[in-house]
C-alpha cells in the first residue's frame, strides 16, 4: 500500500489482532474497518464501536486541507474532526474501509483519551504499550516522547 500522504510505501505493522499501515516517512497510519475499534478497545475506551459509529456519521468539516483517496477503495475520504479542541482532523473513508491519521494523529488521539480503566473486561495492555511507542505518545503526561 502507498501513503495517501507522501506516496511512499507503508509498512504492515502487526500485533496480536491488531495489524495497521504505517508509513515510516511522515508517520501517517491506516486502521483497516475493524482494526480501530480493537486499538481503542485495548486503551480501554467503553464503547469503541459508538466511537466508530460517530465518526461515520459526523457531519464533514470544512477545511482547506486536501482531500485524500481512500488506500483500498481510492474515493475521496471525508474530513472529520474528532477528540477535544483544537480537534484532530481524521480521514474517514465513505464506504467504512478504514481510518486515516495524519503523522502525529494517533499520539494526539492516545493522549486524549481518558485513562481510567472502564468496568469491562481488558484486552491484554501490551497492545496499548506497543502502539503508545510506535506512536510515540505517553498517556499518563500528555506529552510525545521524542
Amino acid at each position: 500500500m502507498k501513503c495517501a500522504v507522501c506516496k511512499s510505501p507503508m509498512i504492515v505493522v502487526e500485533y496480536r489482532k491488531i495489524e495497521l499501515d504505517h508509513c515510516p516517512r511522515c508517520h501517517s497510519v491506516w486502521f483497516d474497518s475493524g482494526e480501530l475499534e480493537l486499538f481503542l478497545g485495548s486503551l480501554n475506551l467503553e464503547k469503541p464501536d459508538q466511537f466508530m459509529s460517530s465518526l461515520s456519521n459526523a457531519t464533514e468539516t470544512k477545511t482547506a486541507e486536501k482531500k485524500r483517496k481512500c488506500p483500498l477503495c481510492s474515493r475521496p475520504m471525508k474530513k472529520v474532526n474528532t477528540g477535544e479542541k483544537p480537534g484532530i482532523l481524521i480521514d474517514v473513508c465513505p464506504r467504512g474501509e478504514g481510518v486515516w491519521f495524519d503523522g502525529g494523529e494517533v499520539a494526539e488521539l492516545i493522549k486524549q483519551l481518558p485513562a481510567e480503566p472502564s468496568a469491562k473486561p481488558l484486552p491484554p495492555q501490551e497492545i496499548s504499550t506497543f502502539l503508545a511507542e510506535v506512536f510515540r505518545a505517553d498517556r499518563t503526561t500528555g506529552a510525545d516522547t521524542k
